[in-house]
């Protein structure tokens, strides 16, 4: 259910206070030509109403320029760095001042900047939370009238507009290519992180394995920083099991864990088994042979997530105010050698 209440309007601040549209006009622009009492009328029904000025609509129009805030995480990451140049060519278009932050995947920081935007006045918010971010607050500040595109990540507890990949099905696409190539024991590796996007890749992976009708082996799913045991430690101790129990295949859920895993296989003296990961990466077609992927498309996130934000800005929305929308943004399936030959 969509929680976001209807924003109060200048209307509902004239009908409250007992004045016209015009006086509730010549208060919010400080007119000096009103009475004490009147003002302090209008005043009491903007707090109690939790009235908000928006302006962006109007600026839009005018071609005067709005500004909008994107806080994502680690700006190196070149997923995030694509989707915030589509998120700036698309302000530009709109005259409009994008400004971007950095959380680090940091929760009390990613909180900071996300107030600051606000306090603002920032016309519209794009924003990728770090997992385990208390969100309520972020639920707030939509229903005060700041309107947000969540990418990356859904919000936590609420309703908002947002742009996901697909990674349950991309995941499942990946993991049934490795099938299709006769892989059986295909092993889940990840960096440990919480975030929403690698659990839906792991829950990909077993509806692959389950789909294939290939009994789940737990040992098979290994997170480095949950279990206190590196990739690395584990690609030592899976080189050791027998040849009838060992992966001949590995999904990995992130570009993080794909560098990973090729460090520390670089380093051994077995043979590689077959590898595809989720997420392209740096130097991954360079490799040889080419390490196979599931590509994201990280400027169509950005760039729908400003369709989405602006749409709310300029009105063009069925109702600015309308239920959150969702749009999911497919993945493409990259072979490059790594998952189509039995070592590299």
């Amino acid at each position: 259910m969509n929680t976001a209440r209807t924003r109060a309007t200048m209307k509902d601040v004239a009908a409250r206070a007992g004045v016209g549209l015009a006086t509730v006009s010549r208060v919010v622009n400080g007119d000096a030509n009103v009475s004490e009492q009147t003002r302090s009328a209008v005043q009491n029904a903007i707090e109690t109403l939790d009235f908000r000025r928006n302006d962006s609509a109007r600026l839009l129009r005018q071609g005067i320029a709005a500004s909008i805030g994107v806080v994502l995480d680690d700006m190196s990451d070149p997923f995030f760095s694509t989707l915030n140049r589509a998120i700036e060519t698309e302000a530009t278009l709109r005259g409009t001042l994008s400004i971007t932050a950095s959380s680090s995947n940091d929760t009390a920081h990613a909180r900071e900047l996300i107030q600051a935007l606000c306090a603002r006045r920032v016309d519209g918010l794009i924003v990728a939370a770090p997992g385990g971010l208390e969100q309520s607050f972020l639920q707030e500040e939509i229903r005060a009238g700041t309107p947000m595109v969540f990418v990356d990540r859904p919000p936590e507890g609420f309703e908002a507009d947002t742009v996901l990949s697909d990674n349950f099905g991309g995941a499942v696409d990946g993991v049934n290519h490795l099938i299709t190539q006769g892989h059986r024991r295909i092993a889940c590796l990840s960096d440990g992180s919480k975030l929403y996007t690698v659990q839906q890749r792991i829950d990909g992976y077993w509806q692959a394995l389950r789909g294939a009708g290939i009994s789940a082996v737990p040992q098979w799913e290994h997170a480095d920083q949950s279990s206190g045991t590196s990739l690395a430690d584990w690609l030592t101790k899976m080189s050791r099991w027998s040849v009838q129990e060992r992966p001949t295949a590995i999904f990995c859920t992130n570009s993080r864990a794909s560098v990973a895993v090729l460090r520390a296989l670089r380093a051994s003296d077995t043979d590689w088994p077959a590898l595809l990961c989720f997420d392209d990466f740096e130097l991954a077609d360079v490799i040889r042979p080419g390490i196979s992927v599931v590509a994201q498309d990280p400027a169509a996130i950005g760039k729908r997530a400003a369709e989405l934000l602006f749409s709310r800005l300029d009105g063009s929305a069925v109702g600015s105010q309308g239920p959150a929308r969702a749009i999911t943004v497919k993945t493409r399936l990259i072979p490059r050698g790594s998952a189509e030959s039995p070592t590299i």
